[in-house]
C-alpha cells in the first residue's frame, strides 16, 4: 500500500461508517433480482444444456471460496476448490471435470485471472463461466465461455463482502435449483426485510456480550455458511476476536477444548429432523459443561429453551443446502456490531492495509511446463 493509499485509508477509519450496514440491509432487496437476472442469463448461454450431467469445478477466493462452497454444496456431482489451491495444483483437480464455474466480487483479485489461464492451457476442452458483480473486473475480460454479471449493487463498497456474497451464492443455486429457488424467493425475502429489526438487535446484545473467543457450528451442507461466518467476525474485528468453525458433531473432537464459559458458540440449526436431533444433543452437553455463551439461529418457536440469546432465523423450514445466503445476514450483523464496539470502522476495518478490498501482493510466477492432464472421460 502507498503512502498515500494508507493516508487515505487512515482518514476513513476515523470516519462513520458509510457502505457496511446499508450493504447488509439491501440483501432481502435484491435476491428477487438476482434471481431473475441468473435465470435469464443461463438461458442466454444455454447453461441447462450445457452442465446437464456435468462434473463442475466451482472456485473462488476468501469469502468467494466460501461462496462457491456453498453452491457446491447444493449441486450434484459438483465440488469447489479455491483459486488460491487450483492456481498452485491444477493439475490435481482437473482429471474428472467438464466445467468450471468462479465466483467474484470484483473479478480483480491476481488469482482469478490466472485460474482461467492455467486451465485453459491444461484443459481447453473444459467450459469456464463466471458469476461477477462487476462487470468490469479483469476475470469479466478473460478468456472465458460467458459471464453472468449481477447487478452492480451487489458489488460491495466496503471492504468485506455481504450482499456480493449472498447473492454470488443465490445466483449459483439458481443454476442448480432455479424451481425451488425461484419458488421462495420473493417469500424469504420479504420475510427478512419483516424481521431485519430483531435480527439486529438480537445481534447488537450478542455484540454486546461477546468478550473473547467465537465458536461457529452447524451441519455439513452449511459449513460454507460457517466459514464466512467466522470469516466476517475476522475481517470486520481486524482479527480481535480469535475464531474457530465446525460441524457440531466435530466439536467433541478436540475443538470442544477452545470453549469456555464465556465463549460465544454461534449454532445454526438445521432444518433436517435427524440433524437436529446431533446438533441439540451437543448444545445440551455444552449446557450440561456449563460452557459457551450459546446463540441460535432457529425459529424462535422452536427453540426449546436451549438458548441464551435466539437470532431468528431468516428459512428455517429450508433444505439446507439452499439456506446460506438467508442466513448469513446474523453473523454479518454481529461482525458488524463488534467492529463497532472495540472502536472500528466496518468499513475500513484494516487502516494498516493488513487486508485489502481487492487482495494484492500477490506474484503470479511461471508455471510448470504444460504437464499431460489424463481425462477419465
Amino acid at each position: 500500500m502507498s503512502h498515500e493509499d494508507r493516508a487515505q485509508s487512515e482518514d476513513l477509519s476515523k470516519t462513520a461508517p458509510q457502505f457496511t450496514m446499508p450493504e447488509i440491509l439491501r440483501q432481502p432487496h435484491l435476491w428477487p433480482v438476482t434471481v431473475k437476472e441468473v435465470h435469464a442469463a443461463a438461458d442466454r448461454l444455454q447453461l441447462a444444456a450445457k452442465l446437464q450431467h456435468a462434473r463442475v469445478l466451482l472456485t473462488g477466493a476468501g469469502t468467494s471460496a466460501y461462496a462457491a462452497m456453498a453452491i457446491a454444496s447444493a449441486w450434484p456431482r459438483a465440488y469447489a476448490v479455491p483459486t488460491t489451491d487450483l492456481l498452485v495444483d491444477a493439475e490435481r483437480y482437473l482429471l474428472d471435470v467438464d466445467a468450471v464455474i468462479s465466483v467474484a466480487r470484483s473479478g480483480d483479485s491476481p488469482e482469478s485471472v490466472a485460474v482461467v489461464e492455467r486451465v485453459r492451457a491444461l484443459r481447453p476442452d473444459i467450459l469456464q463461466f463466471a458469476i461477477v458483480c462487476n462487470e468490469d473486473g479483469a476475470l469479466s475480460h478473460s478468456s472465458l465461455n460467458g459471464v453472468i454479471t449481477l447487478d452492480p449493487r451487489t458489488n460491495d463498497q466496503g471492504l468485506v463482502m455481504t450482499s456480493s456474497f449472498s447473492n454470488l451464492v443465490l445466483a449459483g443455486l439458481v443454476l442448480v435449483q432455479a424451481e425451488a429457488v425461484a419458488a421462495t424467493v420473493d417469500e424469504l425475502s420479504a420475510r427478512a426485510i419483516a424481521l431485519f429489526p430483531d435480527i439486529d438487535r438480537a445481534c447488537r446484545r450478542v455484540a454486546d456480550r461477546t468478550h473473547d473467543r467465537i465458536v461457529i457450528l452447524s451441519s455439513s451442507p452449511l459449513l460454507g455458511w460457517a466459514r464466512e461466518a467466522g470469516l466476517k467476525t475476522l475481517e470486520m474485528t481486524a482479527g480481535h476476536f480469535p475464531v474457530i468453525t465446525e460441524t457440531h458433531l466435530g466439536l467433541r473432537h478436540g475443538p470442544m477444548s477452545f470453549v469456555k464459559p464465556d465463549t460465544l458458540v454461534l449454532c445454526l440449526l438445521s432444518s433436517d429432523p435427524l440433524r437436529r436431533r446431533y446438533e441439540e444433543d451437543l448444545i445440551c452437553e455444552l449446557r450440561a459443561k456449563k460452557i459457551g455463551y450459546i446463540v441460535g439461529i432457529v425459529d424462535p418457536g422452536a427453540s426449546k429453551g436451549l438458548f441464551d440469546e435466539v437470532i431468528p432465523a431468516v428459512a428455517p423450514q429450508m433444505i439446507d443446502a439452499l439456506r446460506t445466503p438467508y442466513e448469513i445476514l446474523g453473523p454479518q450483523l454481529i461482525g458488524y456490531h463488534l467492529s463497532l464496539r472495540i472502536g472500528l470502522n466496518p468499513d475500513n476495518p484494516s487502516p494498516d492495509g493488513v487486508i485489502n478490498r481487492v487482495v494484492q501482493g500477490v506474484t503470479i510466477h511461471p508455471t510448470r511446463p504444460l504437464e499431460t492432464v489424463t481425462s477419465s472421460k
